[in-house]
């Protein structure tokens, strides 16, 4: 998979940058989209307790990614021109209720804080997006804000006869079809599907 370079382009080329795939136009420092790496997992772990706080290991989506490794090929960061990372979206494999069809959770999507605002986040969310679409997907489902996430399709109007396995704010369980009708009759509370990640055992000796 090739990265998503996202080049600077104008008079200023630290103020405006423009993606090499989408000609979508930023104001953002020039940054990279990367599948993730196992050593990158260190600072994307210190990167989201610094953008979501330790309370983001007690929500509903939790228990569905615990002890569970993102779907293949669907784990993205975005590096800095330093090479830091300053960005994260993982996606994960779950079923629509017992012995339902399968589709993608997204989540966490989490930009490092001193980047808000700087087109990180939209440029993951659509590489993401475009990436699961590409590898045969048909749904992706999530738990956030609705005006920022319905710019990228998302919205409850297929959400209705599903449900997290937790608490969640129901006007915020958002779903985008990428194959159309993939949701059509969906029903259920969502259930893990993923790869289980490998534990190591620890032989102990007397």
């Amino acid at each position: 998979m090739e990265n998503a370079d996202w080049i600077a382009k104008g008079a200023n080329a630290e103020d405006w940058l423009i993606s090499s795939t989408r000609g979508e136009v930023v104001s953002c420092t020039a940054f990279t989209i990367t599948t993730e790496q196992g050593s990158d997992i260190p600072a994307r772990e210190a990167m989201l307790d610094r953008a979501m706080g330790q309370q983001r290991r007690r929500k509903s989506s939790e228990k569905l990614r615990r002890g569970r490794m993102p779907s293949a090929g669907l784990a993205f960061i975005a590096r800095d021109a330093a090479g830091v990372v300053i960005g994260t979206v993982r996606l994960w494999d779950v079923t629509l209720g017992e012995g339902g069809a399968k589709a993608l959770l997204l989540g966490p999507l989490a930009v490092e804080p001193s980047q808000k605002g700087a087109g990180v986040g939209s440029a993951l969310m659509r590489h993401a997006i475009a990436e699961a679409a590409r590898l045969g997907h048909g749904a992706i489902l999530l738990v956030g804000d609705a005006p920022y996430y319905a710019r990228f399709g998302f919205s409850a109007a297929k959400t209705g006869s599903l449900a997290m396995p937790g608490p969640y704010e129901l006007h915020r369980f958002l779903a985008l079809e990428l194959v159309e009708g993939a949701l059509n009759d969906a029903c259920g509370v969502l259930k893990p599907a993923g790869r289980k990640m490998k534990t190591t055992r620890v032989k102990l000796v007397a």
